[in-house]
């Protein structure tokens, strides 16, 4: 058999079921389960209603009656893998290999000569495939990889796609399966699109000894489904797909649907999902399972459509069945058939040959349909990105997509690809829109000024809003008040977690005393004096394509409200800053993926070579990543190279809350927490010092506030040990909600209390003492009194006077961009505490 049998829906619950798909109504689960089962007339009501939906997305998307596919050629990369599936006849291990003559991986030569042959013959995908990370099982992958001077297969994938795009124009689609947030992140430059099935979100077939995916790590649904939502955020024209009849039962299938769904709401990557049937094959663990029937295939396929609604694509391989039964897997509600090459096999399937294009075609048209090709990125994000000016695409392919793309985002009709240069932009930054970067600011709520994507960039808010409802439910007390306090009195730095919360929770008396407990320790660990810089805040940009929720500032390049300042506007306002005193800029801007590879090199140039005493502050680890990407070098590379050009110290934002599961409810598109560790650790490591921030106060709640000072406390433990700097002060940002989008859509709270602020910055002295000397609070976020207030919980510094500070005022901030010394020296006063100017590092200001 080809699926687990149970107790399944009766005919009533089918028919229920039918009924609301047939008026249009959204399906749960269990009706989706339902439907699954549906066989017969019941099946044939069923398909129906989905072809019905798929016709009104065909027309919603202004090509009624069309029916796509991908003209590409299959390249194996390599057949080796770490995973063991039960049902693979693609994967072979190095000896059957070398039996056969053939080395651990298709040398790049191999690879042109295919993509050559493909190009000659009108394709225009070069479906990258290969087995997961085959070096991490068989040293002889790694060897060979070592030989040609690769140190992963996927920098070996990431080498060839780019050959394959100068010297061919096929656009690479790559398959690798499991990748990381960063790969991703790397890849995305060099390919228009990727993809993975997800498969199924069964756990029983990956943790059973004799089922499907037992033994292959990298069919863990939680991994695969992480993949999802890590190309999701980044934005990457994502297939993906489910695999139909490997033993999953009904309500396994129903839930993976669902859970594309999700991800599709969630990011808008999905560019199409795959079902595909299951077939079986000689010589593996599941030769003798049943093949799926066709019966089973027609539902699912008309489930998905129904569940994924109109705007999704729906893809069916067409050699998996009969070429006569294409006929019913396109009344079922399919609108794509996916990549046909008239050169290479199907090699994860060899023995289901391709249809030739004109039965195809055929079969097609005596549906009511035209065949017609496209490219391997779907027309949609060709659209958004060639026209739009959404980031799906990223700016260094826009010339190899548009040589084969018509205005519609299909295929150029006989277009043959040639190949183009690959390489970063050459531009330089240059200015744009507004000449003052504050002109029609309305800090009563931006309206008119708001990016043009705000409807799509976000994501589902629908979806969004599930996932906040569980990251901001109210933490448990599991500790009684007085003992936790004592604990903070006795050994504040090394609290246990049900002590932390506690007091981060703590109200009335006990906060008073949480409060006067951290106010101690500022004093015994620096004194009563109150520091400051004298510093600028550059934005040099905020032209951005992450779609981070809670920010106002960031706008698309196409924007009337978009800016980037040249190198010499932002030179010229660091000498304007020294000349004012200043001893710090501090330097960040939005993700532009057009930046130049060398761009973050030559702004931090810029800046010391006009003004060699100004202490460099610049490029929050989103914009290490960024650069990274950009520049091919890695973290610690890229950070001396940026070190060498002038950077002296980075600000630790784009920390958020350090909490994987709230950063993507909040920031959609940005790096994980694991990756911000890395990057301020690789800094701490080189010399590089960095400060740390927290925004708390939206999706959150006290206990991820414990767990982000617990991690902050972590990395200061490895740098003290390795007699660095590491964190030069912990700076608490309460959330600004006025114009966030997050808040606009009715997800995030508005902001902190005044409770939360005090309990945030006394605990941070608390939990960081002997680690962190400064707690800074924000006057831009709290105003006069409220700073005033947090320098009697434990912090004891103001940050800067700025200057421009642009961020804060976007989202809504009425406290001001700017303040003089002497406004500095007035909030201090209001609490009798003595008020000195500092350096970046909290030294002594010493100018020529």
């Amino acid at each position: 058999m080809s699926i687990v049998m149970t107790d399944g829906p009766n005919p009533q619950q089918i028919r229920r079921a039918l009924a609301r798909a047939e008026r249009g109504a959204a399906l749960d689960v269990a009706e989706a389960e339902a439907l699954l089962a549906a066989t017969g007339d019941d099946l044939d009501r069923l398909t129906a209603a989905a072809a019905k939906v798929r016709d009104a997305g065909l027309t919603a998307a202004g090509r009624p009656g069309v029916v796509t596919y991908s003209p590409k050629v299959f390249i194996p990369i390599t057949k080796l893998c770490r995973d063991r599936c039960h049902y693979c006849t693609f994967v072979e291990t190095p000896a059957q290999a070398a039996r056969e003559g053939r080395a651990p991986y298709l040398s790049p030569d191999e690879i042109l000569d295919i993509a050559r042959q493909g190009a000659e013959l009108g394709c225009l995908e070069a479906l990258f495939t290969l087995g997961d990370r085959p070096e991490e099982r068989w040293p002889e992958a790694q060897a060979w990889l070592d030989e040609q001077g690769y140190d992963s297969t996927l920098a070996y994938i990431r080498a060839m796609a780019i050959r394959v795009l100068e010297e061919t124009g096929l656009l690479p689609h790559l398959n690798p399966g499991v990748m990381s947030w960063e790969e991703l992140n790397r890849l995305k430059p060099v390919s228009p699109s990727m993809g993975m099935m997800l498969e199924t979100t069964s756990r029983r077939l990956f943790e059973t000894k004799g089922l499907a995916h037992f033994g292959s790590p990298d069919k863990d649904p939680a991994v695969r489904l992480r993949v999802l939502e890590d190309a999701g955020r980044h934005g990457i024209p994502f297939t993906t797909g489910l695999l139909v009849g490997i033993g999953e039962t009904l309500t396994e299938r129903a839930e993976t649907i669902f859970a594309l769904r999700a991800n599709a709401r969630a990011y808008g990557a999905v560019q199409e999902v795959i079902v595909q049937n299951f077939r079986a094959k000689p010589d593996t663990a599941m030769r003798h399972v049943d093949d799926l029937d066709l019966a089973d295939y027609r539902a699912a396929i008309a489930v998905t459509r129904l569940v994924l609604g109109p705007k999704a694509r729906i893809q069916a391989p067409p050699n998996l069945v009969d070429l006569a039964e294409c006929r019913a897997l396109l009344d079922a509600g399919v609108d794509d058939w996916g990549g046909v090459s008239p050169l290479t096999p199907d090699h994860v399937n060899p023995e289901r040959p391709w249809p030739s294009l004109e039965r195809l075609r055929s079969i097609t048209a005596t549906c009511g349909f035209t065949l017609t090709a496209r490219l391997t990125v779907h027309p949609e994000y060709v659209v958004g990105a060639l026209r739009d000016g959404q980031a799906w695409i990223d700016p260094r392919l826009h010339a190899h997509v548009a040589a084969l793309a018509g205005p519609d985002g299909l295929a150029i009709p006989e277009v043959r690809p040639t190949g183009l240069p690959w390489q970063e932009p050459d531009v330089v930054l240059e200015s744009a829109g507004r000449t003052d970067l504050f002109a029609a600011v309305d800090t009563e709520g931006r309206t008119e000024d708001r990016r043009s994507d705000f409807a799509s960039v976000y994501g589902d808010w629908d979806a969004v809003g599930e996932a906040a409802a569980r990251t901001g439910a109210p933490a448990v007390l599991h500790a009684e008040g007085g003992d936790a306090l004592r604990a903070a009195e006795a050994d504040p730095g090394n609290l246990s977690d049900e002590h932390a919360l506690t007091l981060m929770t703590a109200e009335g008396d006990l906060l008073r005393s949480v409060v006067r407990l951290a106010d101690d320790l500022r004093r015994e660990t620096v004194g009563d004096d109150v520091t400051y810089v004298v510093n600028r805040n550059i934005n040099f940009t905020n032209v951005c394509y992450v779609g981070c929720r809670f920010c106002a500032f960031a706008q698309r390049k196409t924007d009337a409200d978009a800016y980037s300042l040249s190198y010499d506007e932002v030179a010229d306002r660091a000498q304007e800053a020294w000349d004012l005193g200043a001893t710090e800029v501090c330097m960040q801007g939005g993700i532009d993926p057009e930046l130049p590879a060398s761009a973050y090199f030559d702004i931090a140039a810029a800046v010391k070579t006009r003004v060699p005493g100004m202490h460099v502050h610049a490029f929050s680890p989103m914009e290490v990543v960024n650069g990274t990407a950009r520049t091919g070098l890695s973290i610690e590379d890229f950070l001396i190279k940026a070190r060498e050009a002038g950077l002296g110290s980075l600000p630790g934002t784009a920390a958020e809350i350090l909490d994987d599961e709230v950063r993507w409810v909040l920031t959609k598109g940005k790096l994980p927490t694991r990756t911000w560790v890395e990057i301020v650790s690789t800094a701490h490591r080189i010399g590089l010092p960095t400060t740390s921030t927290m925004m708390y106060g939206h999706v959150d709640n006290p206990r991820h506030w414990v767990g982000h000072l617990n991690v902050l406390k972590g990395i200061q433990d490895q740098a003290l040990e390795n007699g660095g700097t590491g964190f030069t002060e912990f700076v608490p940002l309460p959330f600004v909600h006025t114009s966030a989008p997050i808040y606009l859509a009715g997800v995030a709270r508005p902001g902190p209390s005044l409770r939360d602020n005090l309990a945030v910055h006394a605990m941070a002295r608390i939990l960081l003492h002997g680690r962190i000397s400064n707690i800074q609070t924000s006057w831009v976020k709290l105003g006069v009194e409220g700073t005033r207030a947090m320098l009697s919980a434990g912090a004891n510094d103001l940050g800067g006077t700025l200057m421009e500070e642009t961020i804060s005022r976007m989202a809504g901030s009425e406290h001001g961009s700017a303040k003089t010394v002497a406004e500095l020296v007035e909030i201090g006063a209001g609490i009798d505490r003595p008020v000195r100017e500092r350096t970046t590092l909290y030294g002594v200001p010493v100018r020529d």
